[in-house]
């Protein structure tokens, strides 16, 4: 028998079972799954390959996931100013101007990735309008709950009016247009209000979507991502048209599109069901509807802001402000739609980053399992910024899996201290304390808000957690470099129920693997970020560094 490919010369770690599993030498691969896993660099009798990958004694593990990320947005920053290095805002209005030198007149100048915390303030509208020349601006906060506007992008949405005081947008529920001590828009507009802004560059055309799929896609191929998962599509203030599955779809149709995607649409483009209980899209269509390259995920509703911005529900005040946060809309009304799409058969994924979100989204899980139960659905909290003990105890017990991006502790690990204080510090997007209660915690990056999303350097901030300053944030929340990798691979396979196709490297699993550099596992916890994904295979096709490993 012919198989398609032969992996050889290589250190296999499995993963399956526990730890690391099994130590191969090599994979036997055929019609895109795993066929045997090899102790030697021989194919047992009876079989040869049409394909051979020599791996020069490197490590491989089963493709690494995301599940939590922004592809599309992602991809559209590329083309972006990347403000997420600006230390002062002189070097804020120094791009936008760099950047407007190059466009025609009434283009739009667009950026994403500043801090107001870093800067010490906000960009301002009439200093955009220096920096533009006039030009409509808009850039968008790293965490991606707040954006700014120049003063021509303020009057086109209604903000402000031709006399430049407030104009006559109506805020939506959940939403800010932060003004000045004389009731003037500053420019900055928060959380659900931001389609005020955003929607003077929205829709995107499909085209342009797929474009930035396209783009991502490359970059995630490059770091070892063989799965991701898009958090919210299709509307809010995080999608990019209305048609963004189309243009998932047709990046798929292209060839462009080089992961396995579950995409999640937000809450609000879900409606009631005629004649039935819930909430669903047209067709019926809910969670698991596609196949293993493409598929409809969790249904995502936003309960509350981010910490870096300020505007997560907390419950109680942030240290360095006045207020404890706000929801993103009536509580009564969210926790509606989390027991509408259960009822309905989504599994919901709930954006919670406060303790006040995290136990509004908690009890409306509890809710939904009382009104019908569904042992078997793998909710989810994502993020789950800052979550007391009892918190824990209760995401075992309804059985709701936490979302944590670890590279955020040493992006803005110092920002996140001086929003909860010291007496809070330990409650921080914790890992050991939800594994020690029996819960999985998946891997993810929600790239492009706040980090740059490489999967290697969430492993290393997973092991080491620390700040920009060498600040250890939550001792008792590190984990060992082999359970982060877990996380990556087996774990975000998991919550996405997909443990039975992917996430290790066994006889019949889908050959999703990458070739790195250095065994993860063993080199110090401060090269684990830096280590080189020398190629990437989906399927067993390479996706990435197809060269490296001498394939042919």
């Amino acid at each position: 028998m012919q198989i398609d490919l032969h992996v050889h010369d290589a250190d296999v770690l499995t993963l399956d079972g526990e730890g690391v599993g099994r130590r191969a030498r090599g994979l036997a691969i055929h019609q895109g799954r795993v066929l045997a896993v090899l102790d030697d660099d021989t194919l047992p009798a009876g079989l040869t390959a049409r394909r051979r990958a020599g791996c020069g004694g490197a490590t491989v593990v089963p493709g690494l996931g995301d599940a939590h990320n922004h592809m599309a947005w992602f991809g559209q920053t590329l083309g972006e100013i990347d403000l997420s290095r600006a230390a002062t805002l002189d070097e804020v209005y120094d791009a936008v101007a760099g950047r407007a030198a190059e466009l025609p007149p009434d283009a739009f100048v667009v950026g994403a990735g500043y801090d107001d915390v870093r800067l010490g303030g906000s960009p301002h509208h009439a200093a955009l309008d220096r920096a533009a020349g006039g030009r409509p601006v808009r850039l968008q906060h790293r965490s991606g709950h707040v954006c700014v506007g120049s003063t021509e992008a303020l009057r086109r949405a209604g903000i402000l009016d031709a006399s430049g005081r407030r104009g006559r947008a109506p805020v939506p529920e959940g939403g800010k247009v932060v003004l000045d001590d004389e009731g003037v828009p500053t420019g900055v507009v928060e959380e659900a209000a931001q389609p005020l802004l955003a929607d003077l560059l929205r829709p995107f055309a499909v085209d342009d979507v797929v474009d930035a799929l396209d783009r991502a896609s490359r970059v995630y191929a490059a770091q070892g991502l063989t799965h991701v998962t898009e958090c919210g599509i299709a509307g809010g203030f995080m999608g990019r048209t209305p048609r963004e599955l189309d243009a998932y779809q047709r990046a798929r149709e292209r060839g462009v599109l080089r992961q396995r995607v579950v995409v999640m649409p937000v809450g609000a483009v879900l409606h009631p069901v005629p004649g039935g209980d819930g909430v669903t899209l047209d067709l019926g269509a809910r969670t698991g509807f596609g196949d293993d390259d493409l598929r409809l995920g969790p249904m995502k509703i936003f309960f509350d802001g981010a910490l870096s911005s300020r505007t997560a529900a907390m419950a109680a005040p942030f240290v360095d402000r006045d207020h404890a946060g706000y929801f993103q809309d009536d509580p009564g009304a969210m926790h509606e739609t989390v027991v509408g799409a259960h009822l309905a058969g989504w599994t919901v994924a709930a954006h919670a980053i406060g303790d006040r979100a995290v136990a509004a989204a908690l009890d409306a899980v509890a809710d939904a399992q009382v009104r019908l139960p569904r042992p078997e659905v793998r909710h989810r909290i994502e993020h789950a910024g800052v979550v007391s003990d009892a918190e824990v105890r209760r995401f075992a017990a309804l059985g709701v899996t936490p979302v944590p991006q670890a590279r955020f502790l040493p992006e803005i690990g110092d920002s996140m201290l001086a929003a909860v204080g010291e007496e809070r510090a330990d409650l921080l997007y914790r890992h050991a304390s939800f594994l020690r209660a029996g819960v999985r915690v998946p891997s993810s990056s929600d790239r492009p808000c706040v980090a740059d999303g490489h999967p290697l350097r969430t492993m290393q901030a997973m092991v080491q957690r620390r700040s920009s300053s060498g600040r250890l944030i939550g001792p008792d929340e590190v984990v060992d470099a082999v359970t982060a990798l877990r996380s990556l691979t087996v774990d975000t396979a998991w919550v996405a129920g997909d443990e039975d196709r992917r996430g290790v490297l066994a006889p019949g699993m889908l050959a999703d693997l990458v070739v790195l550099g250095d065994d993860v596992t063993r080199v110090a916890a401060d090269r684990i970020g830096s280590t080189e994904v020398v190629a990437t295979l989906r399927g067993g096709e390479p996706t990435h560094g197809a060269a490296a490993v001498g394939w042919g």
